[in-house]
């Protein structure tokens, strides 16, 4: 009766671990998931100012269309690319194309910004001002954002990759997830946005 009951009691341990492990691995992704939403908000926010910043930029740099094409295209690059990675996020390869995609809309609008300079009426304008400051709002947020994801995503990798977590994440298909962190150094400051 004895052996009986700890064979119970053993089969149930043998069951039970490895099901509470593949739970909270199912828990540390949603939460990563979760925290790539909060960034997904915000670069939406961010991706539905541009178009408007362009437009009072036209009005007052008419002849400077390429930069203002540029960033449009990035613009649209970037919402692209962002899309794809919110359904899946943190999938290596897709991260990777939205790291390069907002480096790109970054540089693009860093290049609007710094050609903006030269014209004091475009800087003056109410509209061009109270732009400036969403944008530099929702960059803050933006920031802030991909901090709580990289911290989800640390703490998933983290959990599946110890012993025996990492059984259960290569029996089940937990991959590891990708950082949304920017690779060249100058582009880890953030945009100055001041007109």
């Amino acid at each position: 009766m004895i052996l009986t009951i700890i064979a119970v009691v053993v089969l149930i341990i043998l069951v039970a671990y490895p099901v509470s492990i593949y739970n909270k691995l199912v828990s540390l992704r949603n939460r990563f998931k979760n925290a790539f939403s909060q960034i997904d908000v915000q670069l939406k926010r961010r991706y539905d100012l541009i178009p408007n910043l362009v437009n009072v930029a036209k009005q007052y740099m008419s002849h400077e269309k390429e930069t203002l094409e540029a960033v449009i295209q990035a613009r649209n690059q970037a919402m692209s690319t962002e899309k794809e990675v919110a359904q899946e996020p943190g999938d290596p390869e897709s991260m990777q194309k939205l790291m390069g995609a907002e480096q790109s809309l970054t540089g693009a609008m860093g290049r609007l910004f710094a050609l903006s300079e030269n014209y004091p009426d475009l800087k003056a304008n109410q509209n061009m001002m109270q732009l400036t400051e969403e944008l530099t709002s929702t960059e803050n947020k933006i920031a802030f954002a991909r901090q709580s994801f990289n911290d989800s995503v640390m703490t998933y990798n983290t959990s599946r990759e110890k012993f025996p977590n990492n059984l259960i994440a290569n029996a089940f298909g937990f991959k590891e997830a990708r950082l949304f962190e920017i690779d060249v150094a100058d582009e880890r400051e953030a945009p100055k946005v001041e007109f």
